[in-house]
């Protein structure tokens, strides 16, 4: 066969590391006897010259080398008319940073293509069985079933602050505002990211007093940049001080690239520390993402972490983002440190302490609002990236969860809560006449 790869790469993440994953991908598709075309070097943004290249093969072949944004492998897959294949690749839990994040990736693309009805066949591993991935069956389309639990009522009043616009290529955060209104009742108050940062930089010190109290607290707060610290926490008074205003429940804010390229200060820290104080905030503007964290949180009555799913094996899974998730979820006391892929202050690290968690998404996928909910255990182990992040043993077992997240489509933001919540959580969908999909049922 004549299979046509895209090596899809971003150069915030390990470059080298990168570099060295795709030789030995190459030097695998090389020893499989097929044609191979296509560029043989990381694809850092969108390449029309690329996609001629790979024109009228039998296979589209997308190498997920890192995490990427899945606007362009989306329009390849879309525009290929022959099958399309996945392969994304791991990396160690040592502890350090998370320099690929491929499987991240893999989870935004198979969101976009099951939003265009795009099937696809994908492989996670180092070694994977190429004959199963050029040739074998295409995933099918897995969808949640109606729920025969009790209906449980949540809060229809839900202020939702939209603060800037999801990040291009990030289908999992598009929302329709009447279409969440209908459903749940949120009203969402839609905010530019240059007036947070406006009133940020205004802020009187008394405002940031607070949460300058909060950092001090940090292992390894006096060796981070004082200025991107002050810039950082003043974000955080910035963020308080709208809630307030307008009585918002949560926020769903657009965390980068701006607010290290235009602002100089990460909005990570922050957001654990208004989630600790009860108002979840969601990254890449995520607006259901926001509203999932609200449900959850008055379903636990208990702080949430809305987390990426960024490695999977045969027994765990790790959930990770960048430095946000609420102190109280800390297995040690939390040190301040950088973002692993922009250098700059304030966020949290720590690894999440060990006990019974309930992973909950209120979901737009394939186009079908429904809800889906994994339970299992945080597991008592090092922290797996930097961070903050877990490893959790899943209670269906890691690789049936994983196939159900890609034949779902499930976006790439859960929210996390400790507690079994699962029996409230299918009332919660029977209350909004919705469908449950279990992970790995």
């Amino acid at each position: 066969m004549r299979v046509g790869i895209l090596p899809l790469g971003r150069p915030t993440f390990d470059v080298p590391y990168a570099e060295e994953k795709l030789a030995v991908m190459l030097a695998q598709l090389d020893a499989s006897g097929h044609e191979i075309t296509g560029p043989r070097r990381l694809l850092m943004e969108a390449d029309d010259a690329a996609l001629a290249q790979v024109a009228g093969s039998d296979v589209l072949l997308i190498l997920q080398v890192t995490f990427t944004d899945a606007a362009f492998a989306t329009r390849a897959a879309i525009g290929h008319a022959g099958r399309v294949a996945i392969w994304a690749v791991p990396e160690p839990r040592e502890g350090g940073r998370l320099r690929l994040n491929a499987f991240c990736g893999l989870n935004l693309l198979s969101h976009a293509l099951g939003l265009n009805e795009r099937r696809f066949v994908w492989a996670y591993g180092d070694d994977v069985d190429l004959n199963a991935l050029l040739t074998g069956p295409e995933i099918a389309p897995k969808h949640g079933t109606p729920t025969d639990a009790a209906p449980v009522a949540i809060r229809r009043d839900l202020r939702i602050a939209r603060i800037g616009e999801r990040p291009a290529g990030f289908d999992t955060c598009a929302y329709d505002r009447s279409a969440l209104r209908d459903l749940t009742g949120a009203e969402v108050t839609e905010l530019a990211l240059p007036d947070l940062f406006d009133r940020a930089r205004a802020l009187p010190a008394e405002a940031v007093a607070p949460y300058a109290t909060q950092a001090d607290r940090l292992g390894g707060i006096e060796a981070l940049d004082a200025g991107e610290r002050d810039r950082s926490l003043r974000l955080a008074g910035a963020l308080d001080a709208l809630r307030q205003e307008h009585r918002f429940d949560a926020m769903a804010i657009r965390c980068w690239p701006e607010t290290f390229t235009e602002y100089g200060g990460a909005v990570c820290g922050p957001v654990s520390m208004l989630g600790e104080a009860r108002t979840p905030c969601a990254c890449e503007a995520d607006v259901y993402g926001a509203v999932t964290q609200a449900i959850l949180q008055d379903v636990a009555d208990a702080p949430v972490f809305l987390a990426d799913l960024v490695d999977m094996d045969e027994e765990t899974g790790v959930v990770w983002h960048c430095g946000q998730a609420p102190a109280s979820m800390a297995a040690r006391a939390p040190d301040a440190t950088v973002h692993t892929n922009r250098k700059q202050a304030l966020l949290l690290e720590f690894p999440l302490k060990a006990g019974r968690v309930t992973l909950f998404r209120l979901s737009q996928a394939q186009g079908r609002p429904q809800v889906i909910v994994a339970t299992g255990e945080v597991l008592d182990r090092p922290m797996a990236f930097t961070g903050t992040s877990g490893v959790i043993r899943f209670d269906r077992g890691a690789p049936a969860v994983c196939a159900d997240v890609m034949a779902s489509g499930l976006e790439h933001h859960m929210a996390l809560a400790y507690g079994d919540h699962a029996d409230t959580l299918r009332g919660v969908a029977a209350g909004l006449d919705l469908p449950v999909l279990e992970l790995g049922a």
